[in-house]
């Protein structure tokens, strides 16, 4: 039997909310810290998509994410080994973004919730239609 440590969960275990966690075996909680929040799976995302991804245009592509935010949400993503970061001794400086072999098992998790969102999104509209039929009569 596997028995789960520290040093298998990268930079996350090491902090205390990890390590209570990984106590707990609560695999759904440790997902969303990894990956949870408004802005990591929108990252990922892009990054899946356009791989690899500078930060620029990362940056285009979610108008409201503040510089800070999406530098901030980059670290935590690359700590935990979700995504690798390289940068080039370049000016001006270039940093590219890619999905590590642990990011890319998140890919068909995107791809279901992207294909989840489109069905609601659809459901939703004929729901509205529906209601609207309803309040001409």
């Amino acid at each position: 039997m596997k028995k789960d440590t520290n040093e298998q969960h990268g930079a996350f275990a090491q902090t205390a909310a990890g390590a209570e966690l990984l106590e707990n075996n609560c695999a759904m909680t440790l997902a969303m810290q990894v990956i949870g929040g408004k802005w990591k799976l929108l990252i990922l995302n892009a990054i899946r998509k356009e791989c690899p991804a500078r930060f620029g245009e990362l940056r285009n592509k979610m108008v409201d994410i503040t510089h800070a935010t999406l530098t901030a949400q980059l670290r935590e993503l690359e700590r935990d080994g979700v995504i690798e970061r390289k940068a080039y001794a370049v000016s001006p400086p270039k940093v590219e973004y890619k999905l590590t072999e642990l990011g890319k098992q998140l890919v068909p998790v995107m791809q279901a919730l992207c294909d989840w969102g489109e069905a609601f999104r659809q459901s939703a509209a004929v729901s509205a239609e529906g209601r609207e039929e309803g309040t001409a009569e």
